[in-house]
């Protein structure tokens, strides 16, 4: 099928390439499908884009977290289990969305830590794990001193 979107204009989606987020994604319940797209010629992109197929102007970038130095282990509800169909633990990918921090005339360029996405890669369905505070289990190891 072929979407036309905001930062990569017209572009052949595969429908074995969509990612299905049942629920949405916070703000954007209603956008729910979803493809990931990379700079061309990177076999190993450092981050990705995840561009709504239900709206052509929203696009997020995501991150592996462990590019960031950040280790997350999370524990997913009975429903959240369900909803990514019950994968094994080897199809499960965890992203952090990007987002832009400014504060007074200073921009930044931070991950969400809270919202990571859990996405079942095999089956190419996900959702955001909203955590209400930031656990212990959120390991930093790219810190250059102890803490």
């Amino acid at each position: 099928m072929k979407v036309e979107t905001y930062l990569f204009g017209a572009v052949e989606v595969s429908p074995e390439k969509v990612i299905s987020f049942p629920n949405g994604l916070v703000g954007f319940e209603q956008s729910k499908r979803y493809i990931l797209a990379h700079q061309e010629g990177s076999d190993q992109p450092s981050s990705y884009t995840l561009q709504s197929l239900d709206e052509p102007t929203l696009a997020f970038q995501i991150i592996d977290p462990a590019n960031l130095g950040y280790n997350y282990e999370l524990a997913l509800s009975d429903a959240e289990t369900a909803l990514l169909q019950s994968p094994e633990p080897e199809d499960v990918a965890v992203m952090q969305v990007l987002f832009k921090k400014e504060e007074g005339d200073k921009a930044s360029i931070t991950p969400n830590l809270r919202a990571p996405l859990v996405i079942n890669t095999k089956l190419r369905v996900g959702l955001q794990k909203v955590m209400e505070s930031l656990r212990p289990y959120i390991t930093l190891s790219n810190l250059a001193s102890a803490v």
